[in-house]
């Protein structure tokens, strides 16, 4: 069995290898060559902890395996250790037997945001120059230097519930040399692209507070309870998701479904719109919402990956397990 450290994922995977295992995985879910397990989510009772398991069998690319992790919110204040802690575990799928395990942590921020550029890049306006991000915290850097890639933006607008944090947005604006501005949630309308990134159980954005034409990706709701957006944006919207079964059952689409604003044919796959079997955004007046749940495929592809580039530099661990 190979093992690929935590300490080594960062010197291995790039951005633009992990949108393309995402890509490639989110195609081949929506020509049916891939599927995703059940997943497995449960508040343990210690530490406050979810902890969970979430896996899945690529056909096309003979990745099997699961993630198996969560969110322990007392890590950073009593050890100083990030709050989402994961490892994936990868099979042979011939035989059975345990091919590798991986350092998740960085995998997931990265994989996570891979998921929205690939949103951006099938779905927002080509001229789409201001981009709003709701939430500023550990994983929002990762998702705005993945999606300032996909567009030719101009500015950077926020907003976060606790504004100190918005630093963080205005440090990876900085990097791409483009102005920050923090904003309220009424002149999120000023923007083409907006993309949710927290942990909220109460709707955030409302559906007034987005423009016609925007593309919005709404990528902290993973859990049964949980909502950043107003249920009638996604009446507003056209609605693609990774996953159909998750989106109507954990992610965003959970709450206009249960109240019968829309239903689980209104949601499409995004891996159908890369496959080309889904036109996506027809107009510039339409507002497209992409519903990121976070898969088990999309962790096994980065992770494949990064074995890979692990072998190729000499760097994997190799144990006899």
């Amino acid at each position: 069995m190979l093992i690929v450290p935590e300490r080594e994922i960062a010197d291995l995977m790039t951005r633009d290898a992990a949108f393309a295992a995402v890509e490639k995985v989110f195609a081949a879910m929506a020509s049916g060559k891939a599927y995703n397990f059940p997943v497995v989510r449960e508040a343990i009772g210690h530490e406050d902890a979810l902890y969970g398991f979430k896996g899945g069998f690529d056909r096309a690319g003979l990745t099997l395996g699961l993630k198996a992790g969560g969110y322990w919110p007392n890590n950073l204040e009593k050890r100083g250790l990030i709050n989402h802690q994961s490892t994936v575990f990868l099979f042979d799928p011939d035989t059975g037997k345990a091919k590798a395990m991986v350092g998740g942590n960085l995998l997931t921020a990265l994989r996570t945001a891979a998921a929205s550029s690939v949103s951006i890049r099938h779905l927002a306006r080509k001229d789409a120059k201001v981009i709003g991000m709701i939430g500023a915290g550990h994983q929002a850097k990762f998702q705005l230097r993945a999606a300032l890639e996909q567009r030719d933006f101009e500015k950077v607008i926020g907003w976060n519930l606790h504004p100190e944090m918005l630093s963080n947005l205005e440090e990876v604006a900085a990097e791409a040399g483009l102005p920050f501005e923090a904003v309220d949630l009424d002149e999120m309308r000023a923007a083409d692209v907006i993309i949710s990134i927290t942990s909220s159980f109460d709707a955030i954005l409302n559906a007034d507070q987005v423009s016609p034409g925007t593309h919005v990706a709404c990528m902290g709701t993973d859990t049964k309870g949980k909502q950043e957006v107003d249920p009638q944006l996604l009446v507003k919207a056209d609605v693609f998701t990774d996953e159909v079964a998750q989106s109507i059952s954990i992610g965003e689409a959970q709450h206009a479904v249960a109240q019968g604003l829309i239903a689980e044919a209104d949601v499409a796959q995004l891996g159908a719109v890369i496959n080309g079997t889904n036109p996506g955004r027809i107009s510039d007046d339409q507002i497209t919402l992409f519903d990121g749940t976070g898969v088990g495929l999309q962790d096994l592809a980065v992770a494949a990956a990064v074995v890979d580039l692990a072998v190729e530099k000499g760097i994997a661990i190799e144990v006899d397990f």
